[in-house]
């Protein structure tokens, strides 16, 4: 009896593991999906002097209307599908995730007329392996990353209040000191958010389909952000100007 008690929980944590590395995977692919998108968005816009001249001025070089426009669009549908995703069809959940990387991708343009291309390329491959290894180690330790995610959520609060404030400022040390904290946030947001996607994995399995996809796009789009904040504030310290 004891023998077969043992067998049927050994069983079921192996189900429940793998219940989360499928779920997990869909995570994963949906964040892919959407850094592509806007890699691509980014890179064709750069090269379009069309649709520069639409975001930028081309004499002071500052952003137009548009570019602010895009700005509070990409915040409007950040927290519109957080927040309502449970009352979307999955196609309007994809579509809104997916449009939010484009609009993403426009505005992310300016990065290739600031810095060189082999600078951008180079933080993104360094961006890509800190997100592996600290998403491996959400994902695999054992230790509890609830403390530490209310901890970097008030971090991340400040900092980005310390942002506004010196944007008026124009501190450099300030700016050094956000840029720091600001690599630091995501890279313990990236590891508390792949252990919550990882829990939630073992828990939406008999949601059904749909709830199961909104899931997943939900838990790409915290990896997405965390993936793209960490890749712009790295850039600050590795990307060489033109």
């Amino acid at each position: 009896m004891e023998y077969q008690k043992y067998e049927n929980t050994l069983n079921n944590e192996v189900i429940v593991k793998q219940q989360q590395a499928t779920f997990i995977s869909k995570v994963y692919m949906w964040m892919s999906l959407a850094l592509v998108v806007t890699g691509l968005t980014a890179y064709v816009c750069a090269n379009s002097s069309g649709l520069l001249g639409l975001m930028f001025d081309p004499i002071t070089g500052k952003g137009t209307f548009l570019f602010y426009a895009l700005i509070i669009g990409e915040l409007a549908l950040v927290f519109g599908l957080s927040a309502a995703i449970n009352r979307m069809t999955v196609g309007l959940a994809t579509a809104v995730f997916l449009f939010y990387s484009f609009i993403n991708g426009m505005t992310l343009s300016l990065i290739f007329l600031i810095y060189t291309m082999s600078s951008i390329a180079t933080t993104f491959f360094v961006t890509a392996g800190t997100f592996a290894i600290m998403s491996a180690y959400g994902y695999f330790t054992k230790t509890d990353l609830t403390k530490f995610g209310k901890i970097l959520f008030m971090a991340l609060i400040g900092f980005i209040l310390a942002a506004v404030v010196n944007w008026f400022l124009h501190n450099s040390l300030l700016d050094l000191i956000i840029s720091v904290v600001g690599v630091l946030v995501f890279v313990g947001l990236i590891a508390y958010h792949t252990q919550k996607i990882k829990a939630m994995g073992a828990e939406i399995e008999n949601a059904g389909q749909e709830n199961y996809t909104k899931g997943a796009i939900l838990g790409a789009l915290s990896l997405y952000l965390d993936f793209i904040n960490l890749f712009l504030f790295l850039l600050r310290f590795l990307g060489n100007r033109r």
